[in-house]
């Protein structure tokens, strides 16, 4: 058919730029931001501070362009041979007509996939309402015993313990070990906290270690452990490494403390600022009984007045002693409770003394001297009975020994091949004999024989 017959279809003929427009056009609108994985390579950095890399798995590659602006918020350097994790636009670099990734963020491969599934983690539980501040627990004004769930070989356990020594050495605290990263530090975790709380014995519970990276970190991020935590009918404080670290564990928590030592802060009163307070309580005390004297003073004084106007001597002159007497009792109770104040402030100061580092060592130095004296004599007495009983089994073997026998007298007589003479048949005169005694052996001759 002739092209230029009516019934012949329009043909739509393309520039190559047009075509490669509308492709760029139709990338753009379909992927218009995607998240990829793969290794880097062919990495160039031109002086126009844009960055040009492939990015590449074992099947396929794909051309990726990072521009200066950018580029210029990386966190840190990238290289050959970094797997990544890239937030980018698929697009086409229209005047060579290559398909490309315009690349907006880049991150580290599996930092970046930890990261979204806390994220996605975070919403899911904030959506339950698992976080609401409604749900949080207060801390008790005093907390009178304390688990500590981190491990036994960490800073952390160092620096609550040695907060909590200097502000309130008379807190009891139990350590529960576990372990605060690795595949089974969250079980491990979940199951200590567990048993920590089926106690009964704790007024509030801290989990805490110190700083690292989000996968060092993850175990705090386990969902069951965040729903355990938040249910817990004891208050829970969470310390999970320093304060730009966050974890679900510190979202799900009663309370949440920057770094271990200010979460032990948190839990403990300062003994100088109780101190302070039972010396503010002493004076404070001590000015409402002068108030309340005064009070009793004056109205004595008006009702002595009083009774001055109607003058009734007698019932005056009883009314004197009966307020004396009043005064009298009133003062001694009130000299007997600032004694017994007194006597209270002193006994805490006494046990506050004995709680510290000195006393106790004295105590551990007096135990050591009485166990040395223990071992010194079980020694003793050890090795006299062995000596004992040395001489006893020397004593009897003396009395078994032939020697002894020899030496009351008897001797013991042997023919010239040794053997022993045990009657005068065994003789002949003329035969040669040794008799052995006590101090030596002779050497003897049958002269007769008498049978």
């Amino acid at each position: 058919m002739n092209e230029s017959s009516p019934t012949a279809p329009a043909r739509r003929v393309l520039k190559p730029a047009q075509l490669n427009a509308l492709a760029k056009n139709l990338l753009e609108s379909n992927f218009a931001q995607i998240w990829i994985e793969g290794e880097i390579s062919n990495l160039a950095r031109p002086a126009s501070g844009h960055l040009y890399f492939t990015l590449k798995d074992s099947q396929a590659q794909v051309r990726c362009a990072m521009f200066r602006s950018r580029a210029l918020y990386l966190p840190q350097p990238v290289k050959d041979g970094q797997q990544v994790l890239v937030r980018a636009r698929v697009t086409l670099y229209e005047p060579r007509g290559d398909y490309q990734l315009a690349v907006e963020s880049i991150e580290p491969a599996g930092q970046g996939a930890l990261q979204q599934a806390f994220e996605a983690l975070k919403r899911k539980l904030e959506a339950e309402g698992l976080f609401a501040p409604a749900r949080k627990k207060p801390l008790p004004a005093f907390v009178r015993r304390l688990a500590l769930l981190t491990s036994p070989r960490g800073a952390a356990v160092h620096d609550v313990l040695t907060v909590l020594a200097r502000r309130h050495p008379l807190l009891p605290v139990e350590l529960w070990p576990v372990p605060v990263q690795g595949s089974d530090a969250a079980a491990q975790i979940r199951a200590s906290l567990q048993a920590a709380i089926a106690s009964g014995r704790y007024d509030a519970i801290l989990i805490t270690r110190g700083g690292g990276s989000l996968e060092d970190l993850w175990p705090f991020n386990d969902e069951a452990l965040a729903r355990l935590a938040a249910d817990s009918p004891v208050p829970v404080v969470s310390a999970i490494g320093h304060e730009v670290d966050v974890s679900l564990l510190d979202f799900a928590a009663d309370l949440r403390a920057p770094t271990p030592s200010a979460a032990a802060e948190l839990l403990s009163p300062d003994r100088t600022e109780l101190l302070a307070r039972i010396a503010h309580s002493r004076r404070k005390l001590a000015e409402r009984l002068d108030t309340r004297l005064r009070d009793a003073g004056q109205r004595c004084d008006i009702a002595y007045l009083r009774l001055q106007a109607l003058r009734p001597a007698q019932r005056l002159q009883a009314g004197r002693q009966n307020l004396h007497g009043l005064h009298l009792r009133l003062r001694h109770a009130l000299l007997e409770r600032l004694a017994g104040k007194a006597e209270a402030v002193r006994r805490c100061a006494h046990r506050l003394e004995r709680a510290g580092p000195q006393h106790r060592i004295a105590l551990q130095r007096a135990g050591v001297v009485g166990l040395q004296l223990r071992l010194h004599r079980g020694l003793q007495r050890g090795l006299d009975a062995r000596l004992a009983r040395l001489k006893q089994a020397g004593g009897a073997l003396n009395a078994l020994s032939p020697l002894a026998t020899l030496g009351r007298g008897y001797s013991i007589l042997r023919d010239g091949d040794g053997r022993v003479i045990h009657s005068v048949r065994q003789t002949a005169p003329g035969q040669r004999l040794d008799a052995r005694l006590a101090d030596g052996s002779l050497s003897l001759t049958v002269n007769s024989d008498d049978r």
